[in-house]
């Protein structure tokens, strides 16, 4: 009975430990924003983790939101809009612009890919007026699966896949590093980040099976459409 006890309680203090833990911190930046997660913790489990989505958010973002703040915070980029700040710095390589520029882009990148997903569902479903446009630009929507998954798991290194609009075509980037499609000209539409530290946790070297609990359960096609409109 002891025995039953003493288990009961430990579980329980392991319960309200681990809660503590995931508590999301708050950061408020002068020059970039660390936007609100659009979802709780849990509401991408079980095909992305609370554990997962914490480190990723809390850690990762948030590193990235504080170094680009102060970066820019140092520069003649002060107080301007994020996405110049991208434009203006992508293609320098000296300091501290590709501090500034990497940051900046990384920030904003984590807050475009948490819009790209939306609590989990058995199966998603694309909007009927997003797969005629992606039909007409790739020839189906399975063929379009099909090139998204293998621009996702065939990408070598740390980056970023994304859905992307420019001059009425719909493309799909694989974009390494901080890449971002807006200082080329693209509308993003959707964003997938193959960085490690976006799917180790759950799912370790097995970058396949995190890119299909994407486009299977999480990915929000609905947030893909609406930036289409714009």
């Amino acid at each position: 009975m002891k025995r039953t006890i003493i288990g009961i309680t430990v579980i329980l203090l392991s319960a309200c430990s681990t809660r503590d833990n995931y508590k999301i911190p708050e950061y408020s930046g002068k020059n970039i924003a660390f936007e609100k997660l659009p979802y709780s913790l849990d509401a991408l489990s079980p095909h992305i983790s609370p554990k997962a989505l914490y480190f990723h958010y809390s850690k990762h973002y948030l590193g990235y939101v504080k170094k680009a703040d102060a970066a820019i915070a140092e520069s003649s980029y002060a107080g301007k809009n994020v996405e110049d700040i991208i434009r203006s710095t992508w293609m320098i390589q000296e300091p501290p612009y590709k501090k500034i520029y990497n940051n900046t882009a990384q920030a904003w990148n984590h807050a475009f890919f948490w819009k790209s997903m939306a609590p989990a569902k058995e199966k998603v479903t694309m909007p009927e007026e997003l797969q005629k446009k992606v039909t007409a630009d790739f020839g189906s929507v399975e063929k379009f699966i099909s090139a998204f998954r293998d621009a996702a798991n065939n990408h070598f290194g740390s980056g970023w896949v994304f859905l992307a609009e420019k001059d009425g075509k719909l493309s799909l980037l694989s974009l390494s590093d901080a890449g971002n499609p807006i200082p080329q000209g693209y509308k993003p539409l959707l964003a997938l980040d193959v960085w490690e530290h976006s799917y180790y946790l759950d799912y370790q070297n097995e970058r396949a099976k995190y890119t299909d609990a994407f486009l299977n359960h999480l990915v929000n096609w609905d947030f893909a459409l609406q930036n289409l409109k714009l």
